[in-house]
């Protein structure tokens, strides 16, 4: 990954940070944002901060103008944002908690796709990979607006990936069942942890999609489940 140029968005949360640090590793200039992220939570000097969030166009825009400017090009657009909501059934599930899901989990990829692609497309070999939820393909009671939202995003990306492919541009969603996190666990404390799926699993399988061994995988969903199948 040497020489090129990553996007993490949720770069310093329970994935992302994993994800920025495995990026890191293998070499790549690392661009991290989130809303409260300090330069300091990464040691590396090929770091950057971006303390910013992804709710509406323009603020996409400008984490992009910010790319651009100082390193004049986005190879990776790796995208982790996104948030959870459930116990409710879709009868009872208000207006409030359905916007919520859709503004975390597909309006925020929707804003820093259209900000990104045009930039990813000037490289010739962009990489766009975003995570999902089993929930997606798997939807559960009292899960409803969850779900949809990681369903939505799902044929978000894919049609990504058919759109750009003139441009060599890739576009994969992850879609893991339960990670092992601190807030998970905290949520979670009695589950069986052992079947969770580890955070630096899904790091590694991002890094390897948006390399060279990468390359020929594009549309796809992937699964990523653990030990609960």
């Amino acid at each position: 990954m040497k020489g090129k140029v990553a996007l993490v968005t949720g770069a310093n949360g329970g994935l992302g940070t994993y994800v920025t640090q495995a990026f890191l590793d293998a070499g790549a200039t690392v661009i991290g944002t989130s809303r409260k992220i300090r330069q300091s939570e990464f040691s590396s000097q090929n770091f950057t901060a971006i303390s910013a969030g992804i709710s509406n166009l323009s603020s996409a825009k400008a984490i992009l103008q910010q790319v651009v400017s100082r390193f004049g090009k986005l190879d990776v657009l790796v995208h982790t944002v996104g948030g959870f909501s459930g116990g409710q059934s879709i009868a009872d599930t208000d207006d409030a908690t359905f916007q919520r899901m859709l503004d975390l989990n597909l309006n925020s990829v929707f804003h820093i796709l259209r900000a990104a692609i045009p930039v990813l497309r000037r490289t010739g070999e962009g990489r766009i990979i975003a995570i999902g939820s089993r929930a997606a393909l798997e939807p559960g009671a009292s899960v409803g607006a969850y779900s949809a939202s990681k369903a939505a995003m799902v044929s978000l990306i894919r049609t990504v990936a058919l759109e750009n492919t003139d441009a060599g541009l890739t576009a994969n969603v992850i879609l893991p069942g339960t990670m092992d996190t601190p807030a998970n666990r905290r949520a979670m404390p009695d589950a069986d942890i052992s079947k969770w799926v580890r955070p630096a699993t899904i790091a590694g399988l991002i890094t390897w999609l948006a390399g060279d061994a990468g390359k020929d995988v594009n549309g796809a969903v992937i699964p990523v489940y653990g030990g609960d199948l």
